[in-house]
């Protein structure tokens, strides 16, 4: 299987960037990200260009409707159609949210699972069993969340439980971590740090909307800022340097905005590099 070098800047397949993304020079991104919920059995134009996208560039894919910490059955059938995609574009990996989204139907946002162990042994269950229909071991991304519904473990603690016993990997979110840091006071770098380098498989960075000094709402609205710049910074340093993605949602700039922010993640990835140092100093 394709794999991605550590030193590497994605960013996310987006339709409104689809003519953008399909123009763009040789070597302006490393791979590109899409949710697999939003192109299983688009064909058309659209279903052309991720072809051709996919033939030029490694794709991961990053879900947003498995629930898995819901209480309903995981849906086979959807696991089923989310494996055949998975091969025939050859994604190199796959993650979903640590969070869920349905209660008799999609609720249409990630919503934060109580910190217990009960939820622990339910979670990874059910990671388990995705990563058995999917053929495929998958990495969780630990979310934003702005109320805390029981919280009998830190979420780190939880968060690394889960990890244990699904024997899965993570998606760090460095926004997520400096959002929830400030929303519910606690110390992003102690939480980075707490967190198993071994089980990170990549990290996604975003930009956030300042609603007050202690509310940071995570949109993916807007350029990142330089505080998170700084905690991905430091992520690399605690952790080491992985696959990176910039996510941007909407409010879309030209994509040589969103080129400029992928090139900072790859100055970063240099300076992070094993042997960066001795390069600097002899360089």
């Amino acid at each position: 299987m394709i794999t991605l070098p550590p030193a590497s800047a994605g960013l996310g397949l987006r339709r409104a960037l689809m003519d953008e993304l399909l123009a763009a020079p040789a070597g302006a991104f490393d791979f590109l990200e899409c949710a697999p919920d939003n192109w299983l059995g688009v064909g058309g134009r659209y279903g052309d260009a991720l072809k051709t996208l996919a033939s030029q560039y490694p794709i991961t894919c990053h879900g947003l409707s498995l629930s898995l910490g819901g209480t309903a059955p995981l849906d086979d059938t959807f696991l089923a159609r989310t494996r055949r995609f998975l091969d025939e574009y050859r994604v190199v990996l796959y993650s979903e949210h640590l969070s869920y989204c349905t209660d008799d139907g999609h609720l249409y946002d990630l919503m934060p699972i109580p910190f217990t162990e009960e939820a622990v042994h339910h979670v990874a269950a059910r990671i388990r069993h995705a990563q058995d229909a999917l053929g495929r071991r998958i990495a969780i991304e630990n979310v934003s969340y702005y109320a805390a519904p029981y919280q009998a473990m830190d979420e780190v603690d939880f968060i690394t439980a889960v990890l244990d016993e699904a024997d899965c990997d993570l998606l760090l979110d460095v926004n997520n971590v400096f959002v929830n840091a400030i929303n519910h006071g606690y110390d992003a770098c102690a939480f980075l740090t707490r967190l198993p380098s071994a089980r990170i498989a990549s990290y996604h960075i975003a930009g956030h909307y300042d609603e007050a000094d202690d509310l940071k709402v995570d949109t993916h609205g807007a350029p990142v800022k330089d505080d998170v710049w700084a905690l991905l910074s430091q992520a690399y340093a605690t952790h080491g340097v992985r696959p990176t993605l910039l996510e941007r949602d909407f409010n879309f700039p030209p994509l040589a905005e969103l080129c400029v922010e992928l090139q900072r993640i790859r100055a970063l990835q240099a300076l992070h590099l094993p042997g960066a140092s001795a390069r600097a100093t002899h360089g």
